[in-house]
């Protein structure tokens, strides 16, 4: 019998044996440098000779590795090996699936520094950051392997005299799984995990800004067993194969993570029936956010700035769940204000795979330009407090300072738009209800928080702060494993919850069997 389940420690490295170990997960990581990873579809490997080169985005001149291009052949193919493995994977065993599963966690436990390491260099995740997504993977894995046990089991009807009634949940099929850069572990092995413990079979795009990790992580399911063609492993363009895996009549379900832009297409391609599709595909799609912490004038103001700091600028910025937009009730406006800004400025930014540097660089060119010009928008939409520019001496990394933008406009662009970066835009509020009203004036609806020390406010927004994950007096990021359920409203996507006790009724179907006795 498992013991229930228990979420994954994070890593205390303060302990030199433990930093030691991470350092020399670093270097190994560092002696693979450059390495080449093929396609992987039903467990044989294929080399196109078109190459995705993943650089270090701390120093943009080292290549991580490279990763073969999938062409629309391979993605064909990986559609005709995952139907094909589908029809003999549904009918492993539930428990057996979840076995599968927990080995996946068990090695995952016993690489957990190598992994960190390889998101250190990857994405230039910190250390606590790269650490604590390697924990949610396990995460993940350990919970989904103890929900689908659960909902294997006999479930409950009301009892007809003279019938044997059954419900069974049965997979839905072949799956396209999209994961995001930014939790490059963590959600893309929740999302397939989730996929392949409920019987369905995977062709797995990564996000070109991490596949590395990505084909790290499939040589970890080879090493735990997992039967070739459950999940096949597909680099390339989203707009070369993405789109062709997305539409495809074979394609059953699509699980993506990712911005609001792309959720939209994704959404909008699989709403269209293919020649020969016998079902309406199912989109699990979590986007993008804006999200909003509030702290008014009876709020512990110490415990307020610094969640609203390490909301804001932890790895960066780029969470869905990372606060960009913080109201402040305009008695205490210009108190708080003034700390999160000289906090901000105070940040150690550099190399992260040195561990005194807190925040790293933001992962990708294309990143770095994006967010540099939200940053130039800003500076005409309100005062810059702090930031607002590249790191001087780190012209090697994608580094911008964290940036603080003060007495912004609630409809302005950088109230509105996300940025994925970090940049903080500041509102002051008249009172708690103006301080409400803006942060339910985006279009998105993921993470918000209030800090409050006032009953009826703490209940108000637990009924009137329109987001899927709500935090009362500390910081809106940090979602654990059936801990905080994630997934938000509006074009933050479809509520997916992942890590709850419902997301994996996402990747099923419910078949009620009625015998007359």
């Amino acid at each position: 019998m498992l013991p229930p389940f228990v979420n994954e420690p994070l890593t205390d490295f303060s302990h030199d044996h433990n930093a030691a170990i991470l350092r020399e997960a670093i270097a190994q990581a560092e002696a693979q440098l450059g390495r080449e990873y093929p396609v992987i579809i039903g467990g044989k490997r294929y080399t196109t000779g078109d190459m995705l080169a993943s650089p270090n985005p701390s120093n943009f001149a080292e290549v991580i590795g490279l990763v073969h291009k999938a062409d629309i052949a391979l993605a064909d193919k990986a559609l005709d090996e995952a139907t094909k493995t589908f029809h003999e994977w549904k009918r492993v065993a539930p428990e057996v699936r979840a076995r599968y599963l927990l080995k996946v966690a068990a090695i995952m436990r016993r690489k957990k520094a190598e992994l960190t390491a390889w998101m250190i260099l990857e994405v230039g995740k910190s250390w606590a950051e790269a650490d604590a997504d390697v924990a949610e993977a396990i995460d993940f894995s350990d919970f989904y392997a103890r929900e689908m046990i659960r909902y294997s089991q006999e479930q409950p009807l009301t009892p007809m005299p003279g019938e044997q009634n059954n419900l069974y949940y049965i997979p839905l099929g072949v799956g396209v799984v999209v994961p995001p850069w930014n939790f490059p572990l963590a959600i893309m092995a929740g999302m397939t995990l989730a996929a392949v413990v409920t019987g369905n079979t995977v062709v797995l795009k990564p996000s070109s800004d991490s596949p590395i990790i990505a084909a790290k992580f499939v040589e970890l399911l080879e090493e735990a067993g997992l039967p070739p063609g459950v999940v096949n492993f597909v680099p390339g363009s989203g707009g070369r194969i993405g789109d062709y895996l997305v539409g495809n009549a074979r394609t059953r379900f699509i699980a993506f993570t990712g911005s609001k832009e792309v959720g939209l297409h994704i959404n909008e391609l699989a709403a269209k029936t293919a020649e020969g599709q016998l079902w309406i595909k199912r989109v699990v799609a979590e986007m993008g956010g804006k999200d909003t912490i509030i702290i008014d004038e009876t709020a512990d103001l110490n415990a307020a700035i610094e969640g609203a700091v390490a909301s804001a600028f932890g790895f960066s910025g780029q969470k869905c769940s990372a606060c960009s937009r913080l109201v402040v009730v305009e008695a205490v406006y210009d108190e708080v204000v003034k700390q999160v800004a000289e906090r901000a400025a105070k940040i150690k930014v550099g190399q992260v795979k040195e561990p005194e540097n807190w925040m790293g660089p933001v992962a990708s060119k294309s990143a770095y330009e994006s967010i540099m010009n939200y940053v130039e928008v800003g500076k005409g939409e309100g005062h810059t407090l702090t930031g607002g520019a590249h790191v001087a001496g780190l012209e090697n990394g994608w580094f911008i300072q964290p940036t603080v933008i003060g007495e912004v406009d609630p409809q302005a662009r950088i109230s509105q738009e996300e940025i994925f970066g970090p940049v903080l835009a500041t509102f002051k509020a008249k009172d708690f209800a103006a301080a409400l009203a803006i942060a339910n004036n985006t279009q998105f609806g993921l993470t918000g928080a209030l800090y409050s020390n006032h009953r009826q406010r703490l209940e108000q927004a637990r009924y009137d702060f329109h987001v899927g994950n709500l935090y009362l007096n500390r910081k809106c990021t940090g979602a654990y494993v059936d801990v905080h359920p994630f997934g938000g409203f509006n074009m933050s996507g479809t509520d997916s919850k992942a890590g709850g006790r419902d997301y994996l009724l996402l990747f099923m179907q419910a078949k009620t069997v009625s015998e007359k006795l």
